[in-house]
């Protein structure tokens, strides 16, 4: 049995303890930055939870402009939907459609800022105003329309939430920088301590 709970605005799943062995990485089909980068960070998110929310819209874009585009961190995205969230594995669907057209980390952030507005729709209502999300970003609506009734992205969405409870994760946020596992909102300042030190150790 697998129970989930909301602790503060974070998210904590209870389930079976993951495997040893297992590259968080690997097989990661999202991403920003120089795949030679010294430093790689793993992402694991879910489009609502508060914290992941807060980490995408106001620590992150310090992060790119600081670390990811100057060449010192490569950030892998994964998707973590939790049982019982279609809508969820729907929206993360959604993002790999958008990134099919070139706009993924455009659509990640767009599905955070209006993730209140698209929590509570289901089915065709939700796949509608995923769509309308990507054409008011100036995607091809068609394109990516037939991108989401294929469902060509889930078994992606899927994999990555089963390497997520086969890595034993208790929670989102959860990130892997350079291989060290936390969990839960990080402010800039200590992801600044933690990448300025990963990035030394790789000198």
């Amino acid at each position: 049995m697998v129970a989930l709970a909301l602790l503060g605005l974070g998210w904590i799943l209870w389930g079976p303890k993951g495997k040893a062995g297992l590259d968080p990485a690997q097989g990661a089909r999202f991403a920003l930055g120089d795949p030679n980068a010294p430093v790689v960070v793993v992402d694991f998110s879910n489009y609502l939870c508060p914290h992941c929310q807060n980490h995408a819209l106001n620590v992150l874009p310090r992060l790119k402009a600081e670390y990811i585009d100057t060449g010192k961190v490569r950030y892998l995205f994964r998707d973590f939907p939790f049982p019982g969230q279609a809508n969820v594995i729907r929206a993360s669907e959604a993002a790999a459609c958008a990134a099919d057209q070139g706009r993924y980390y455009e659509y990640h952030e767009v599905l955070f800022r209006a993730s209140s507005s698209w929590a509570n729709l289901q089915g065709s209502v939700l796949d509608r105003y995923l769509v309308d999300l990507a054409g008011q970003m100036g995607l091809d609506e068609n394109t990516f329309s037939q991108c989401l009734s294929s469902n060509k992205h889930r078994e992606g969405v899927l994999a990555d939430q089963k390497l997520a409870s086969d890595l034993g994760l208790t929670g989102t946020p959860t990130f892997f920088i350079a291989g060290e596992k936390r969990t839960g909102f990080l402010p800039y300042e200590e992801w600044k301590t933690l990448l300025d030190k990963a990035l030394a150790e790789k000198k």
